[in-house]
């Protein structure tokens, strides 16, 4: 895992327009600029923060990244409570 890599890429993804535009244009070529394992890939690319959360992704980091991904906010706490009791942390 490199929790530093994708939170590299939140933090890019959440300050520089031209790598929101290429998240939505060409994804694939975007996240293959950053050194993520098959697991960190599908989190970003489905946007599962609760995932993401569960990896240890900073919350002032994957909070705008939820909100850009058209996320709301009561959803956003949903999925990280989702995720944390799947993961049995209740």
């Amino acid at each position: 895992m490199s929790l530093y890599h994708v939170q590299k890429l939140l933090f890019h993804l959440n300050n520089v327009p031209s790598v929101r535009r290429r998240f939505d244009a060409e994804r694939e070529a975007l996240l293959a600029e950053y050194r993520l394992s098959d697991e960190e890939r599908r989190a970003v690319t489905h946007a599962d923060v609760g995932k993401l959360h569960l990896m240890g992704v900073h919350p002032l980091l994957l909070a705008p990244f939820a909100g850009r991904v058209g996320l709301r906010w009561p959803d956003y706490l949903a999925a990280l409570r989702r995720a944390r009791e799947a993961a049995g942390g209740g």
